[in-house]
């Protein structure tokens, strides 16, 4: 595959867009394509005047906002490395990071600012508030004036205004490093992943040739994922300003009830979620349309009548226009997939980690497989080690333009990432079938050990116990050589129901009976534990199943 420098991607894209939207916050204001690249010039200016050199820091903690973008894009297009910070981590891990990275500049959202303190941030030279781009630090007095005249020496570079033959951005080449992103996954522990250029290019070309073809300046879509993860930056931000497409950040909590009415406003062309989501939407509103008309659904012809209506208001509630929806960052429930399927709603789920910018396989909907998360990207080849990957789950290890290239000031980490052959390994086990789709089953780290040696997967298991009426949501854990499962009820729920906290707590573990029916006996559950409020969680709504295991 050639390599394309994605700055000169982006640049083009700026000039052939100029006068359309690009980035709005939803029910907020709107930049167009000239007003981004206005401002990443204003910036690049700031940056420039204040000593900042190419491969220099620059962190960014910020909910989403069209702001992120343009000094996410300011920051790559000069040359500097991004480092996304997660605005959901503690004050304390934030200030490690920014330190760890060694970055020279914050660009920080007000309300976060509001935790933080420059003091415990010394290698900073300037902290910047995000959403209106005015200093709230800066280590010396010449900092504070090139801010101050920073609009009069703009307009001297451009006497006659600042037009789409202005643009010229930093030419990165395959191998350059493009920008650090902390892992914030279920293990605890951060650590900052260094991607470089050819692993954002690999994903774009993925995006554009494979996955979403269709997309282009016409296009809308509704970012609701957060911009500092791989997944929602690449595929719901990075790819959108290179082919010119409208993006709309949700601002706020991306509740379902938001979400919908983002779709319903917005009618995007694509939708990138991960499966909570999907699981909420199908739990509240369509498995109660299911449950209602469970008699008539026996009736021959009936039945597809009414899949076919429940599959229609599904589209109509999703925006009505989208290619499909992309599923990603976190297991499926085989209820949901199973039913989706039944409907033939267009959905695909795909696989990626934060290591792969975050690619590694994918299938369209039409061309999927139950329980599978698709094939290898181009590009990026995986193997399975195991003695026969196609019936022995093995670790998936992954090779290709996609894959990082280590972990900042981490050699030890780095090193244990790969094999001697230079595959990196990703920690989760899976198999493949004869065609080549990967089919997940866990991770290494969560892997459980059975009485007589056997592999337990609790994901597996907790995808049966999801499925028991009022289970929000479950997390199995070895508890003194037995398995307990802890679960979150739907309190709410069983409230509206007239069922008091015991009782609904009596009605989920009769159905344990049932549950370890359909589990193998070396994996039965032997209790069950209550939870009063929600599991804590990563920004891509994954368990911190670290915060909840027993020694």
């Amino acid at each position: 595959m050639e390599f394309h420098s994605v700055n000169k991607l982006l640049e083009q894209s700026f000039r052939d867009n100029w006068e359309k939207e690009a980035l709005s916050n939803y029910q907020g204001d709107t930049l167009c394509y000239r007003d981004v690249a206005e401002k990443i010039a204003l910036l690049h200016v700031n940056f420039s005047k204040c000593g900042l050199q190419k491969g220099d820091k620059v962190a960014l903690c910020s909910r989403n906002q069209a702001n992120w973008g343009v000094c996410f894009l300011a920051s790559l297009t000069y040359g500097a490395v991004p480092v996304p910070i997660l605005h959901e981590f503690k004050p304390e891990n934030i200030h490690y990071l920014v330190n760890h990275s060694d970055a020279k500049v914050l660009f920080v959202d007000e309300v976060i600012w509001e935790g933080l303190s420059e003091s415990e941030m010394p290698n900073l030279q300037v902290i910047v508030q995000i959403n209106n781009l005015t200093y709230i630090y800066a280590k010396d007095q010449y900092m504070r004036d090139v801010r101050e005249n920073l609009v009069d020496d703009f307009k001297k570079l451009h006497p006659d205004g600042f037009g789409p033959g202005d643009i010229h951005y930093f030419e990165d080449k395959a191998d350059d490093l493009a920008l650090i992103n902390y892992t914030s996954g279920t293990s605890g522990f951060s650590k900052g992943v260094m991607l470089p250029y050819r692993a954002l290019w690999t994903n774009l070309y993925f995006a554009h040739n494979v996955a979403e073809p269709q997309m282009n300046c016409e296009s809308e879509l509704v970012a609701m994922l957060p911009c500092a993860h791989m997944y929602g930056m690449m595929f719901e931000f990075l790819f959108q300003m290179t082919i010119g497409t409208h993006v709309h950040f949700l601002t706020r909590v991306p509740s379902p009830k938001v979400i919908l009415s983002a779709f319903q406003e917005i009618h995007p062309d694509l939708i990138i979620s991960v499966p909570l989501v999907i699981e909420k939407v199908y739990r509240s509103q369509i498995k109660p349309q299911v449950d209602r008309n469970k008699m008539y659904m026996r009736v021959p012809i009936l039945d597809r009548y009414i899949l076919k209506k429940i599959r229609n208001a599904m589209i109509e509630a999703f925006g009505g226009r989208f290619e499909e929806v992309i599923l990603g960052g976190a297991a499926f429930n085989p209820e949901v997939e199973d039913f989706l399927r039944k409907i033939h709603f267009p959905f695909t789920v795909g696989y990626g980690m934060t290591e792969c910018a975050p690619i590694i396989t994918y299938e369209k909907w039409y061309r999927t497989r139950r329980g599978s998360c698709g094939i290898p990207v181009p590009d990026c080849e995986i193997r399975i080690n195991s003695s026969d990957p196609l019936n022995i789950p093995g670790e998936i290890q992954v090779r290709g333009g996609n894959v990082f290239c280590g972990y900042y000031k981490n050699p030890q980490a780095t090193a244990e990432a790969f094999t001697e052959d230079g595959w990196f390994k990703t920690g989760d086990i899976g198999v493949v079938d004869k065609d080549g789709y990967l089919y997940l089953r866990g991770r290494i780290k969560c892997m459980i050990l059975g009485p007589s040696g056997q592999n337990i997967y609790p994901e597996e298991i907790e995808a049966v116990i999801n499925n028991v009426n009022y289970v929000v949501e479950s997390l199995v854990i070895e508890d003194n050589g037995n398995l307990t499962a802890l679960i979150y009820p739907d309190w709410h729920q069983g409230e509206l129901d007239g069922l008091s906290g015991k009782e609904l707590e009596e009605r989920i573990r009769g159905g344990l009976p049932e549950i370890n029916r359909l589990l193998p006996n070396y994996a039965q559950i032997r209790k069950m534990e209550f939870l009063p409020e929600d599991f804590e969680r990563t920004p891509k709504r994954s368990i911190k199943r670290y915060l909840y295991q027993r020694i």
